[in-house]
């Protein structure tokens, strides 16, 4: 069966590709350009170089600067008004994954209208919208590349993930540069993040030679890279393959899928409000070990290109020893437990039921090699709190 591929049509990558952007938007005929970001970027002067860039570039530029960690439906409210009050014809997503997918969402909903539950998987989204062009400044969510966007209902604390070509950024501007002042944690969680968006993207059920050999050469970059950049945000070298190999399994799964590590992360940050990349991290080892026997052959394969394992070695071995290396990566980077973190475990217990639910809605577990029953999710909640 043929694979659907779909990818930003323009893509800037590497030192400086910031400074085009101007010169991006004005290419693909926007005047009027809303920059969605948040109140961290503005602060640091960033925001006001852009704003700057895109004046040269002869553009009428705005800035909505409103966004929140875990964009929720309440958030996206003041961005829809921002929008039209501008009469933008395009939008910058410019920050981690919450600017790009609020950009997303406000690209939709200022053409559509509607509520963002109304365009939550299994419903495909394919337009209209406005175009959003991606600047991200973390090497983690991918976003910059992909069909999705992830937005929390205010109303039922439920993440809800949204797919479609509607959500695929017309272009991405990737510059490294903008991920050097990164602290550990952040840097440690996105770096995960973008390791599992990799290996998932492998190991999916809707796997495809494309996203393959991008997932591949994901996994072997952060493997070599991951624990450098935690160790010095400033090895500018490890930052620019950290920032390029996040790209790569972000194209590689949106043009494959997610699977369960999302499915069950996504509920994890909206009801405890632990931020994605982290979420992640927390169930990566647990959900790998649960489902390498039903693709041994698939893990085996990350595990060799991560570097855990020899290109002789068995594949039961070598996938075993993913899960060796994956708990050893996340010891590493100092990756919390759910109690570590601080949640309560009473609460968690009694949100496990709705969790596991949520998760199996979400439509990403049945895209795991080993698809889990609902009880078997909450087993793996249980078994990752402490």
């Amino acid at each position: 069966m043929a694979a659907s591929i779909a990818l930003p049509r323009i893509m800037r990558i590497g030192g400086g590709a910031v400074d085009d952007l101007g010169e991006v938007v004005a290419g693909l005929g926007h005047g009027r350009p809303l920059i969605v970001t948040d109140g961290y970027l503005v602060g640091t002067g960033a925001v006001d170089r852009m704003v700057a860039n895109l004046k040269e570039a002869g553009l009428q530029p705005a800035v909505f600067a409103e966004t929140v960690p875990d964009p929720t439906t309440a958030s996206l409210e003041a961005g829809v008004a921002a929008v039209q009050a501008h009469d933008a014809d395009c939008l910058v997503g410019f920050g981690g994954g919450s600017p790009m997918d609020t950009a997303k969402a406000l690209g939709l909903l200022a053409r559509q209208g509607g509520h963002m539950r109304d365009y939550k998987a299994p419903r495909l989204n394919t337009g209209p919208a406005l175009p959003v062009i991606a600047v991200p400044t973390t090497a983690g969510s991918g976003s910059e590349a992909t069909q999705f966007t992830v937005i929390t209902d205010s109303d039922t604390d439920e993440k809800m993930l949204c797919p479609g070509l509607a959500f695929l950024p017309v272009a991405a501007v990737v510059d490294y540069r903008l991920t050097l002042t990164m602290p550990p944690r952040l840097t440690a969680d996105t770096g995960v993040d973008a390791l599992t968006h990799a290996v998932e993207a492998y190991v999916s059920r809707k796997a495809n030679p494309f996203s393959d050999g991008l997932a591949l050469q994901a996994i072997g970059t952060i493997g070599q890279v991951l624990r450098r950049v935690y160790t010095d945000g400033q090895d500018v070298q490890a930052r620019e393959a950290m920032m390029l190999a996040a790209t790569q399994a972000g194209i590689a799964f949106s043009n494959s899928s997610v699977a369960l590590v999302h499915g069950m992360s996504r509920p994890i940050g909206a009801h405890f409000h632990v931020a994605h990349g982290l979420s992640n991290a927390m169930l990566f080892p647990a959900v790998t070990a649960f489902s390498v026997e039903s693709a041994e052959s698939r893990y085996a394969d990350c595990a060799r290109a991560l570097g855990a394992a020899s290109a002789d070695a068995p594949d039961a071995t070598a996938a075993a020893d993913l899960v060796t290396a994956l708990e050893e990566l996340c010891r590493d980077v100092e990756v919390p437990t759910p109690k570590s973190y601080g949640i309560d475990r009473a609460v968690w217990d009694e949100r496990v039921p709705v969790m596991a639910e949520q998760a199996l809605a979400s439509g990403s577990p049945a895209n795991n090699p080993r698809v889990p029953t609902a009880e078997e999710i909450r087993e793996l909640y249980g078994r990752i709190y402490g």
